[in-house]
């Protein structure tokens, strides 16, 4: 069973908490973001080059869109200053030449984009695989033959296949793996959005059986609010993380529901490192298409430090 995949090396002296260390995966291409790739890569490498870096985990590709990734790779870091801020970022190619991008391969097609992702993703330290399938077993066989032993990887199937047995099934599938279980916290309809007993069934069925996982879309903020914009139940990752560790449905749905920003940064205040430790193993990442906004909210409930959120490192 593989736990919480490492987290960055700190490029600077400024301290981020264990809790927030690499939790947050960088989805910025994706919706609602949508941010263009050519922005998007300098704009991660400058992530990693910030105080804050150690929060901020790899940037999320799909499958479809990894060659316009690298070309954005070689302008980035071919730039003046740029190699510099690169090196920041990621590992360095087998031969020494000059560092490479971390990567989140996330594969909406299934196990068939496997191989030819991994082949098309040669240009970067490929950091994790998202592997989204309709079967738990053949998603498994999949990553086992053709993924490298050191790469993380997370396998997210329908939420209409988790419901009832369907979820106890997926997750003893996946416990007897090596890789995590991925859920959809959001999107952009309101349908995509689970409410505090579904996410509490699929946290606490993961929590009894020790299987680390991953969530994505939704989380753009620390506390469980609705969205005024759209009127958007949104859960807050701060609940999410101060939930990971529970065994019972309706302790962890309780907290999920919870609105108050002073009642989850005082519980956050209480965790023991042992507490923290547990639940970083369950919580491992989240994708959000904002760095910025879940470092703010930190700041504002005085969970992180405010110098290392100031605006010119962004």
């Amino acid at each position: 069973m593989s736990t919480t995949p490492a987290t960055p090396a700190a490029s600077g002296a400024a301290v981020v908490p264990p809790l927030f260390q690499g939790l947050f995966d960088d989805a910025a291409v994706f919706p609602p973001g949508n941010l263009p790739v050519a922005d998007a890569v300098p704009a991660h490498l400058a992530h990693r080059a910030a105080p804050y870096a150690d929060a901020v985990g790899p940037l999320l590709c799909g499958a479809g869109r990894l060659g316009e990734l690298a070309a954005a790779a070689d302008a980035a870091t071919g730039s003046a200053g740029g190699t510099a801020v690169a090196a920041a970022a990621g590992g360095t190619a087998a031969d020494g030449t000059g560092p490479r991008l971390r990567v989140g391969l996330v594969l909406p097609g299934g196990s068939s984009e496997l191989g030819p992702a991994l082949t098309a993703a040669a240009p970067f330290v490929v950091a994790g695989v998202e592997l989204a399938t309709r079967d738990a077993g053949e998603a498994v066989a999949a990553l086992d033959l053709l993924l490298p032993p050191d790469v993380p990887a997370a396998v997210e199937l329908p939420r209409e296949l988790l419901r009832g047995d369907g979820l106890e099934e997926v997750l003893d599938v996946l416990v007897d793996s090596p890789y995590r279980a991925k859920f959809r916290t959001g999107g952009v309809v309101a349908g995509a959005f689970p409410d505090e007993a579904e996410l509490a069934g699929f946290l606490t069925g993961c929590a009894q059986r020790g299987l680390p996982y991953k969530c994505t879309a939704g989380l753009h903020h620390a506390v469980r609010h609705t969205d005024p914009a759209t009127g958007f139940e949104h859960h807050g990752f701060l609940n999410v993380l101060l939930a990971a560790a529970e065994t019972d449905p309706k302790t962890a749905a309780e907290i999920l529901a919870e609105r108050s920003g002073t009642v989850l940064a005082e519980a956050v205040r209480s965790l023991t490192d042992r507490q923290v430790t547990v639940i970083r193993n369950s919580f491992t990442a989240f994708g959000t298409c904002s760095i910025a906004e879940p470092l703010d909210d930190l700041a504002a409930l005085g969970l992180l430090s405010p110098d290392l959120t100031s605006q010119e490192d962004r």
